[in-house]
């Protein structure tokens, strides 16, 4: 076995902005959910938070499993990291596919909650990662 490096003094920093992230997801969910009811109807409203939440449960499934690795042995990262993304967007694209083929009507505003919750999440990362808690 090859020496392994030794493990960070803390690596809660690597999750430590999952509280906060999730905060933002719930009240963004809200928000998406009352556009969407707004805008058309209970179909609407159900697809706009599915949105927020499929880009929610992604995002974090993401960090956990990178932390876990990067925590664990770091040689695990890149293998780990490319499995989710594989397995996350293959599952997201099934269900896209499936739902381009429906002729349900919250179709729209589940992508519109998809397209928010990426630029929501990205952006609450960036800012945490850069002004709340700098990485060391």
């Amino acid at each position: 076995m090859p020496d392994l490096p030794p493990l960070p003094a803390d690596p809660r920093w690597k999750v430590a902005h999952l509280p906060f992230l999730s905060a933002v997801s719930a009240a963004l969910i809200l928000c998406a959910a009352s556009a969407g009811y707004v805008a058309g109807g209970g179909a609407s409203a159900l697809g706009a938070a599915l949105g927020v939440l499929i880009v929610t449960v992604s995002y974090t499934m993401s960090t956990l499993v990178i932390a876990w690795a990067d925590t664990v042995r770091p040689a695990l990262l890149m293998p780990l990291a490319l499995f989710t993304y594989v397995l996350k967007y293959g599952a997201l694209g099934v269900v896209l596919a499936y739902g381009v083929s429906t002729d349900w009507s919250g179709k729209t505003a589940l992508g519109m909650g998809i397209v928010a919750g990426v630029m929501v999440w990205t952006a609450v990362q960036v800012w945490w990662f850069t002004k709340i808690r700098p990485p060391k």
